[in-house]
């Protein structure tokens, strides 16, 4: 893997095709999006992916012979986002470690989409990552033909109360509406400038095609009551559809691709709405709200057959989540417990005869599958490669269903 800085280009620049004289051009990916696109699931959780039936059979794609991470190197990537530098770019063949920044290498989607992928078309491919963590729709990724965003009634009502200028602060709007959506195009622009450097097999003559771009992004607007205040109603979110709506139409037209395939993923963690637990519930309706919003504009006429779904939330891995339930359970009685001792109102002799009694409590080996599953947050999909691994598998199948039905109507 290289790291070098983000090159700036035009904006203004437009990207589709580069006719290919001779062969085949090189397909192009993009994907995008904030901190689940960027990727927290450690390279350790891969084992987790063989106790899981549903993802063994991808995990024996993931790794080698050696039993490390595959190294694709018919697969090239180019990644923004993923460092804590934002001007960083991370290139190389694809292999696992073009996750988000930490300690050891991560993945997000994009290793076992493009493992799918190259399997699926039998040929060489590009991909273009850019995400950023803690970004939204509404306004960081906010498409140019939506216009900046103006302050809402409670930022408004909170410059008031802090004597602070509304106008001053309309203007840093403007400037931070739509800021990663020009870094994005941004990062675009520049590799698809530096195509035949990215992928050096690749014959400059051959030319290259942007053959889909995917959408994994939602939870910073999922959670924004500023700018969604009836987000737990029907329709609650339905600005967060017309704005990904105008942004699909923006992509391709300042790419210069008006039917570039576009695969949207919708925010699932947590898994099923219907599945939640008790203490879930009081999520249940924004949840639902919001992933329906974010599904609603692939029902547009405009983008029938060249817009998919993704519902990620049928990737989940339910087992592990309730290990990780029954364990933060588990946990809260032993600190009670603790404080109990401490306050004096428990010995620690009755403590650990309480903590013994404990009902629930994980088995060896459930300990063990949750090591070996978890390494982030819920909101994280729980830094699990079973999951995100699953799901980038899901985004290519369903990306190359779309390049088919493209190749099916010509």
């Amino acid at each position: 893997m290289t790291i070098r800085p983000l090159v700036a280009l035009l904006v203004g620049a437009t990207w589709g095709a580069v006719a290919a004289p001779g062969g085949e051009p090189l397909k192009v990916f993009i994907l995008a999006g904030q901190s689940n696109m960027q990727g927290h699931a450690a390279v350790e959780t891969f084992d987790g992916m063989a106790l899981n039936p549903d993802a063994a059979p991808l995990l024996e794609k993931l790794r080698g012979p050696d039993g490390e991470p595959i190294v694709l190197e018919d697969v090239r990537i180019s990644s923004v986002g993923g460092n804590r530098d934002e001007t960083l770019v991370s290139a190389g063949p694809l292999t696992a470690g073009f996750g988000a920044e930490g300690r050891g290498a991560k993945i997000g989607p994009e290793l076992s989409f493009g493992v799918t992928m190259h399997e699926l078309l039998g040929e060489p491919i590009l991909l273009i990552k850019t995400a950023w963590g803690g970004k939204s729709l509404h306004t960081d990724f906010r498409p140019p033909s939506a216009g900046p965003r103006t302050l809402t009634e409670g930022e408004l009502k909170r410059a008031e109360e802090r004597s602070e200028d509304p106008a001053a602060l309309q203007a840093e709007l403007n400037d931070r509406s739509g800021a990663y959506y020009r870094k994005m195009l941004s990062h675009v622009h520049a590799a698809l400038a530096d195509v035949d450097e990215l992928h050096p097999a690749h014959d400059p003559a051959d030319g290259y095609e942007l053959a889909g771009f995917v959408w994994f992004q939602g939870w910073n607007d999922m959670v924004a009551g500023d700018q969604y205040p009836s987000r737990g109603e029907p329709g609650g979110y339905d600005e967060y559809s017309r704005l990904l709506a105008t942004f699909i139409r923006d992509v391709r037209k300042d790419l210069g691709a008006p039917e570039l395939p576009f695969v949207i993923g919708v925010l699932g963690v947590g898994g099923p709405v219907a599945d939640y637990r008790s203490d879930q519930q009081r999520y249940a309706a924004t949840h639902t709200h919001f992933r329906d919003a974010m599904a609603a504009p692939a029902a547009l006429l405009e983008f029938q057959g060249n817009v998919a779904v993704v519902r990620t939330e049928e990737y989940w891995d339910a087992a592990v989540a309730d290990l990780v339930h029954r364990r933060n359970r588990l946990n809260g009685e032993r600190n009670r417990m603790a404080k109990a001792v401490k306050a004096g109102d428990m010995t620690p002799a009755e403590a650990d005869a309480a903590q013994e009694a404990l009902p629930d409590a994980l088995t060896p080996a459930e300990e063990a599958r949750l090591e070996a599953s978890v390494s982030n947050a819920e909101y994280h999909y729980l830094g699990s490669a079973t999951i995100l691994g699953r799901i980038g598998e899901a985004f290519a199948k369903a990306n190359a269903t779309l390049l088919k039905s493209a190749g099916d109507g010509r």
